[in-house]
């Protein structure tokens, strides 16, 4: 694990040297969640909808930021230069696991996944959103969203190994859009009309959303949690077997 923390810390470095990159990572998710209670607030009032739990419409919309801002992962991109510029290649004839190849970018995507969300939160509770789980829901909060991102990175990292081309996988990344509005982003799933509902079921990032949003409208709900953050392990678990699998067959 020694070499994935070193390449994790080059990561991060390169990261913070390109500082450019992560301003749509925090601008666009606040962009949304302002826009979309911007929209809905007044058809969802706290005081007399029921599943705001006595919250405004922008703690509901919180998880879709935070799950929006966790998909923005340029580990991938930094990876595609790599490989067009040979410097991949010198890394695969170093005496390290290949396997830490990988886990070193998921490891910085995760540490970073965490700053952002965090930083989100905060701004969040900063503007009137109260996180109704408290601390320990904070923290859960934070590590599901990080979760995620290292899930994204590592199907990412995936299509850019397979790909080697930078065009591809910035249009892989699309397949998120679909993902998250095929869930109950607007309203909980109950509301759905029934087609949308099947949908919603079937999608594992409802789960996720819906892991978070207990989180920060209801008291330490377990189901949902667990929930969530067994879609995070497993996904996780299948995107790390198949990166270690791709660049061990990596020609």
């Amino acid at each position: 694990m020694s070499q994935a923390w070193l390449l994790a810390s080059r990561a991060l470095r390169e990261g913070w040297r390109t500082p450019e990159a992560l301003v749509p990572t925090l601008f666009i998710p606040l962009f949304f969640l302002v826009v979309n209670v911007g929209q809905a607030a007044k058809i969802f009032p706290g005081k007399t909808t029921p599943f705001l739990h006595g919250q405004g419409y922008g703690a509901f919309q919180l998880p879709a930021s935070l799950l929006l801002a966790a998909s923005f992962g340029t580990a991938a991109l930094f990876l595609v230069e790599e490989i067009e510029g040979g410097y991949f290649d010198k890394l695969r004839a170093a005496p390290i696991p290949r396997s830490s190849i990988v886990l070193g970018r998921l490891i910085a995507e995760g540490v970073k996944g965490i700053g952002i969300a965090a930083a989100i939160v905060a701004l969040a509770i900063v503007f009137g959103i109260s996180i109704a789980s408290g601390v320990l829901g904070f923290i859960l909060l934070v590590l599901m969203s990080a979760g995620w991102a290292v899930v994204f990175a590592g199907y990412m990292q995936l299509i850019a190994l397979k790909t080697r081309s930078a065009a591809a996988t910035n249009s892989a990344g699309l397949i998120f859009f679909p993902l998250l509005f095929l869930t109950p982003n607007f309203v909980p799933r109950d509301m759905l009309t029934h087609p949308m509902e099947i949908a919603a079921t079937i999608n594992p990032v409802t789960y996720v959303m819906e892991g978070l949003r207990s989180l920060v409208l209801v008291d330490l709900n377990w189901t949902d949690i667990l929930q969530g953050f067994a879609v995070v392990a497993v996904a996780g678990a299948v995107m790390l077997a198949l990166s270690v699998r791709m660049i061990n067959h990596y020609d």
